[in-house]
């Protein structure tokens, strides 16, 4: 056969699209690969952190979403454990009886689990029949945690005069973006025309409460043209619109939310992401509890960390700091401690593994019985802390590459057994459900409405090939794969 020839040949045979039944059970054969090389590490790792949380698909069919992280050996995964689809209710118990049903399956151990976060949920967080407690029962070495992002975005609800505010704002954009397409067409128009720093306005979403912060900042920064704009308008609630845009105290207050607001928002954004661990998330929210004294003494001085509401103070005649954003600084304040001074793992653990060189050998109670609870013996433990201390050289590796690969490539466990056996149960811990959130984004990037008919089998297939870190061996599958196969 001629080259040329050959080659169209072949180039017309790859250009042939595969059957969907060939292309199901490829997506079929790659999870199963990268599951079982999971079920083997797993089963080897000594503590294992388990992130769950339930959402629905766009079938409204119910699926709990299980992440966990481990330490392999080398370093530590994160991985989806499973995806289970629920088709009744979505109670404590049936959530358990999956979980339960999932691990005997598999060959897995629940007593090595030694942290659950949910979200908070009344059928994950019961104390008497919700999920946690049951899994307690089975899983004693096992702490439950309530999600401290979810903790964190409860903190600064608002009420009274700023949540009128707020609603007020959020109104006013709604106004301008949705009552027409009309006037959002003019609205456009004069942006445009006045040279303005944006092209519009932020719509703002319960569901995305981020967008709150940004929707307030795109308002102060297009003040003046949105008030030229409610001027011109001739719908009747305009007029109500541009009073509250001309008065002085209601500006002052949507400055003051528009820069708290900023500074949670870069609070929440630091929270989330992967790899993220217990430890690491504790010590963002105690910096931030730092960061609202400073706040709170700042909004009465200089206000140096609002800049939004200083430049309309100093351009206004009238703009002030008034007794409610103080006192939502002292409501703000009281939330963060209430939530998370009286956290379930002791902070001072959490801190020894962080940094073990600036840490105290001693122990309060509440350390002493999470050591004995995981089996590290308290004695040698700080026997061993001070002989850490005393080396310079992991002292030079913590500050250059930081306290997790000092735990996982710099001590073994027969240098501080005890140390070591503690830094793998903390940094094993997660600080939130962010890996279950996200992968519900990308479930229903799989399972849209021109796919609403995929099976949950595939469904689950799917989503693990998108967020696994594994990758399937395949030079191995190729060798062990039929080259003609039945359709």
């Amino acid at each position: 056969m001629d080259k040329k020839v050959k080659e169209q040949v072949i180039s017309s045979i790859k250009s042939i699209p595969l059957s969907d039944t060939t292309a199901a059970r490829r997506v079929d054969v790659l999870t199963t690969d990268v599951f079982d090389t999971l079920l083997n590490q797993l089963r080897k790792a000594d503590f294992i952190s388990l992130a769950v949380d339930e959402s629905t698909d766009n079938s409204d069919v119910a699926q709990l979403c299980m992440f966990v992280r481990f330490f392999d050996g080398h370093c530590f995964k994160e991985d989806i454990l499973g995806l289970i689809p629920l088709e009744g209710n979505t109670t404590g118990e049936i959530l358990f009886q999956k979980i339960f049903d999932f691990f005997q399956e598999n060959g897995l151990d629940l007593e090595r689990i030694n942290l659950l976060v949910t979200d908070g949920a009344p059928s994950m967080a019961g104390k008497i029949k919700g999920l946690s407690a049951r899994l307690s029962a089975l899983a004693p070495k096992m702490k439950s945690l309530y999600c401290l992002i979810h903790q964190n975005v409860l903190c600064p609800q608002l009420s009274g005069e700023l949540k009128n505010t707020m609603d007020s704002v959020m109104a006013t954009i709604n106004f301008i973006r949705s009552t027409s397409s009309l006037q959002h067409r003019l609205f456009h128009k004069l942006l445009a025309d006045m040279s303005a720093e944006h092209v519009d306005l932020l719509l703002h979403n319960n569901v995305r409460w981020l967008s709150q912060g940004n929707s307030l900042m795109r308002v102060c920064e297009l003040r003046k043209e949105i008030i030229t704009f409610l001027r011109e308008c001739k719908h009747r609630k305009a007029e109500t619109f541009l009073t509250n845009m001309l008065d002085d105290k209601f500006v002052s207050e949507m400055c003051f939310l528009c820069d708290i607001l900023h500074h949670l928002n870069v609070l929440n954004l630091g929270l989330q992401g992967r790899d993220k661990t217990v430890a690491d998330v504790v010590e963002m929210l105690t910096a931030f509890q730092n960061k609202l004294d400073i706040f709170s003494s700042d909004l009465s001085s200089r206000l140096l960390h609002f800049p939004t509401l200083s430049g309309f103070i100093k351009s206004s005649q009238s703009g002030k700091v008034t007794k409610v954003m103080s006192d939502f600084l002292d409501h703000l304040k009281h939330n963060f401690a209430q939530r998370f001074n009286d956290f379930d793992i002791p902070k001072e653990l959490l801190h020894v593994v962080r940094n073990p060189f600036t840490s105290t050998p001693n122990t309060s109670p509440k350390a002493a019985e999470f050591l004995k609870l995981h089996g590290i013996d308290e004695g040698p433990l700080q026997l061993e802390m001070i002989e850490m201390q005393a080396s310079c050289e992991l002292k030079d590796v913590l500050q250059e590459k930081g306290c997790t690969e000092l735990w996982t490539k710099h001590i073994v466990p027969e240098m501080f057994p005890n140390m070591k056996k503690l830094a793998m149960c903390v940094l094993t811990m997660f600080g939130s459900t962010y890996t279950c959130e996200s992968s519900f984004s990308h479930m229903n990037a799989i399972k849209t409405d021109n796919r609403i008919s995929l099976t949950n089998e595939h469904l689950h297939h799917c989503l693990r090939i998108a967020v696994t870190p594994y990758e399937p061996n395949f030079s191995r599958l190729a060798q062990s794969m039929k080259c003609h196969f039945s359709h």
